[in-house]
């Protein structure tokens, strides 16, 4: 059933029938976008609190600006929805994150409103900047270029690069600092303080309304614009930061804050700050879950709460209590347990405490746990210089996140055979946050990577083995990767072993094709076993556990007994555990007919893990499907 959408939405499909609106109908329109994004959440889970808070945001810059001429770039897309809901993709919103819906990001092949495709965080003043740059090379002075960032991914090293770039470009910039602080957990750092001492600063405040009343107040915007923006410069740089300005400091004009959530303010500040040239940042203040009671008293559940009752709020019961924990959970839990035995243990993530839940530690263990913030970087050479002092780090980081410290995990780690441990969460497809998100290619980037261990749980028991294992003496560099969502073991709490590494374990035996598997995905395996079991067909199963070392004895009895033989993984079949099954069998000098499962040679959109499991072949029955095929040149569905 489609939600209602009000008497004003249900007329606005683009940004041109939104310039029809009289500015005093912009606060009722945005009411209604509002509601209308709680009735689809409610039901279509997604990235509620970020969109709620940004809704006037959306509406005035779009009321405003001439997109898609101007381009608007948001910065992770969280809260972009209502931006989505204004450019065309209303009817199709319900959609959003589902299986051959509408992305829950920006997306460029999605829509021409959509500038820059984002996902991860810290990138807009970046393409902004780029798309800047480009319009003054091609003499389009009179375009407009707008970079939405949030104060999370401000703490981002990659936008204060691009800051430092655009302060001397020149160039006709404006950048949103929709500050509203907090990103998905709270907010840390230096510049969150900073952030935070703008916003509450008094004498900051009384410049700021002073200035806002000279400009407002019924008098025309013009001529004395630039004048009063400087002046506003000049008073925060000699009456509010004992340093100066920061944004200053990079050659920003500065003008804010301003409340976000006031959407004729917003507009009368946007159209007036057109006039100034130059990189210019305007920094708003936003309530994340704005207009939704819940949502804005806990932040942090709401940011992605799941299906809720849109009147009170109310999340809807778990209906997998009793079943096998999250990974997740049985990490938070095992650094624990490890961490109370060994007091060298410490925990590291880059703004992903909750998620990834390192919380629980952080809750039990605050002086051994680090939240840096939005800092991939800088978390894996901060865990490696603990480790040169003789500390272990386990530094959790989701599996897409990772791609971005690549260097440091090779230059600062690995090169100098230090024992970090790298919880690599979400790893392999993660569903419904789609291409930006899925941990495709962890497998094939880590595996070249000399002195890297790289392991793979097939459960939540193998996953505390591993974890204890890793943090053992002398054991080096060292990479965990596990998926987003439930195990298999309702009762995971086993006592943890040391395991070999680099030696897998067979699963059962078989005479007819060998399945070879790594990580969760094993367990599909086991049920597409048994079911060809009962069609007469033989499958030996092998969990080989350690992507690298390869367990070589293995290998060499697998290729000695089988002339066929499939690997099945949840990452990209382009250089990973399957490459390496064939480089091995080519080094060697075996000749069997191997086929490759995991995820295919593109882009992979959103969905539920299911769906996409299904849609890339290596679910249990693509997996039968598969093996029946080559056994025998004949299908089998069961």
């Amino acid at each position: 059933m489609t939600p209602l959408t009000g008497p004003l939405l249900t007329h606005i499909n683009f940004p041109s029938d939104l310039k029809k609106l009289k500015l005093d109908e912009l606060p009722l329109l945005c009411e209604e976008i509002r509601q209308f994004i709680i009735e689809v959440m409610a039901v279509n889970p997604g990235h509620l609190g970020a969109s709620l808070g940004a809704v006037e945001l959306a509406v005035a810059l779009h009321y405003v600006y001439d997109a898609p001429f101007d381009k608007i770039i948001w910065d992770v897309g969280h809260q972009a929805y209502a931006h989505k809901i204004l450019t065309g993709r209303k009817e199709r919103f319900e959609t959003i994150r589902t299986y051959k819906g509408i992305s829950g990001f920006p997306k460029m092949s999605e829509s021409e409103y959509d500038a820059f495709g984002v996902g991860h965080s810290s990138t807009s003043i970046s393409a902004a900047l780029g798309m800047a740059v480009a319009a003054k090379l091609s003499g389009q002075t009179d375009r407009h270029h707008v970079a939405v960032i949030g104060d999370g991914a401000m703490t981002g090293g990659m936008a204060m690069e691009a800051l430092n770039n655009a302060g001397v470009s020149n160039a006709n910039l404006m950048v949103i600092l929709n500050d509203n602080q907090i990103a998905i957990d709270k907010n840390v750092g230096a510049i969150k303080d900073y952030l935070a001492d703008i916003v509450t600063s008094r004498t900051y405040n009384k410049v700021r309304d002073k200035i806002w009343l000279a400009m407002g107040g019924g008098t025309k915007y013009g001529k004395n614009s630039r004048a009063i923006v400087k002046q506003l410069g000049n008073a925060v740089k000699t009456t509010l930061l004992k340093s100066g300005n920061l944004f200053e400091a990079f050659n920003f004009r500065y003008f804010g804050p301003v409340d976000g959530n006031d959407v004729i303010r917003m507009v009368k500040l946007l159209k007036d700050m057109n006039d100034i040239k130059g990189p210019k940042l305007l920094h708003v203040h936003t309530i994340k879950g704005k207009g939704f009671e819940k949502a804005e008293k806990d932040q942090t559940v709401y940011h992605a709460p799941g299906v809720f009752d849109k009147t009170t709020g109310t999340i809807k019961e778990d209906k997998c209590q009793g079943l096998a924990p999250k990974y997740q959970t049985v990490f938070g839990r095992t650094i624990i347990e490890l961490a109370e035995a060994n007091p060298k243990i410490v925990g590291i993530t880059p703004a992903m405490s909750t998620g990834c839940s390192l919380n629980l530690m952080m809750a039990k263990m605050p002086d051994r746990t680090f939240d840096v913030g939005i800092a991939e970087q800088h978390a894996i050479t901060f865990s490696a210089g603990m480790a040169a002092s003789g500390f272990v780090p386990f530094c959790n980081i989701y599996s897409t996140f990772m791609q971005r410290g690549y260097d440091q995990v090779i230059h600062d780690v690995a090169l100098q055979k230090l024992n970090v441990v790298f919880c690599l969460d979400r790893g392999g497809l993660v569903g419904e946050d789609g291409a930006t998100h899925h941990g495709a290619y962890d497998l094939a980037y880590l595996r070249c990577i000399p002195n890297l261990v790289v392991a793979s749980p097939m459960n939540e028991e193998e996953l505390r083995n591993m974890m204890f294992t890793a943090q053992q003496a002398n054991m080096g560099p060292f990479a965990i990767r596990y998926p987003k969502g439930r195990g298999v073991m309702p009762k995971w709490k086993t006592p943890m072993v040391q395991v070999e590494v680099g030696r897998g374990r067979m699963i059962r035996e078989g005479k007819d094709v060998a399945i070879i598997t790594l990580g969760h995905v094993g367990n599909y395996a086991v049920e597409a076993c048994a079911a060809l079991e009962k069609a007469g067909y033989s499958a030996a199963h092998y969990d080989i556990r350690f992507l690298k070392p390869l367990d070589e004895d293995m290998l060499q009895g697998i290729f000695k007994k089988f002339q066929k033989v499939i690997t099945v993984e949840d990452g990209s079949v382009m250089g990973g555990m399957g490459s390496a099954v064939l480089e091995f069998m080519a080094d060697h000098d075996y000749s069997a007919k191997v086929q490759r499962l995991g995820i295919p040679d593109h882009f992979i959109e959103q969905g539920s893990v299911a769906q996409l499991h299904h849609e890339c072949g290596f679910d249990t029955e693509g997996i039968i499907r598969e093996t029946s095929l080559m056994i025998n040149n004949t299908t089998y569905f069961p």
